[in-house]
């Protein structure tokens, strides 16, 4: 299969309407086009290493649920809302076989940060990581929907499933939180 300048070019709502014709590769357009986000979705929602495959269950569904797309709403928010979903179930998947266990997405997460986050200190990156890490999901999820993945308040309401006006109360909250928990990390850095 050949991409052309074209296919890039082309708005998302008619490469839907073209895979709902038959055209397999007008899907392989918006699979190349959203997928590095659905995978730092995945990651940042706490499918970790199984970030991949939670990406590719949720291509599947995607595909298989096309039918029922809305071609005059965004395609990347409904998308990301399939991999909210996966993920989610992934991660209750993994709780139920082996316990609760401290995720070690940091170095996947880095990786996969934009590029303009390698100009931040490691540490204080690895620190904020850390930091959102601990927050209740409800609250981690938001803030990294928010600002590692830099969606707006209406599409983290729509890959996160709530309303938009819980995704304003708990960002001010993940926030808050995040503040403190920084700031007494910090502390305790320059005590050591």
């Amino acid at each position: 299969m050949t991409i052309s300048a074209e296919d890039d070019a082309t708005p998302d709502a008619e490469l839907v309407g073209r895979v709902r014709a038959g055209d397999t590769d007008a899907y392989a357009v918006l699979v190349r086009r959203h997928a590095p986000m659905a995978i730092r979705t995945a990651v940042l929602l706490g499918a970790g290493s199984d970030a991949e495959d939670v990406v590719q269950e949720a291509l599947v569904k995607a595909y298989r649920s096309l039918g029922s797309f809305r071609t005059d709403r965004p395609f990347r928010p409904w998308l990301l809302r399939i991999v909210a979903n996966e993920a989610r179930n992934a991660h209750r998947s993994a709780v139920r076989r082996v316990g609760r266990e401290a995720r070690d997405a940091g170095p996947l997460l880095a990786e996969l940060l934009d590029p303009s986050a390698a100009l931040v200190d490691r540490e204080d990156r690895e620190r904020l990581l850390a930091a959102v890490a601990r927050l209740p999901d409800k609250l981690g999820h938001v803030v990294a929907c928010r600002y590692l993945l830099e969606l707006d308040e209406a599409a983290t309401a729509v890959v996160l499933g709530v309303p938009r006006g819980t995704v304003k109360s708990r960002l001010s909250r993940g926030l808050a939180r995040l503040r403190d928990d920084l700031a007494t990390t910090i502390e305790e850095v320059d005590h050591a």
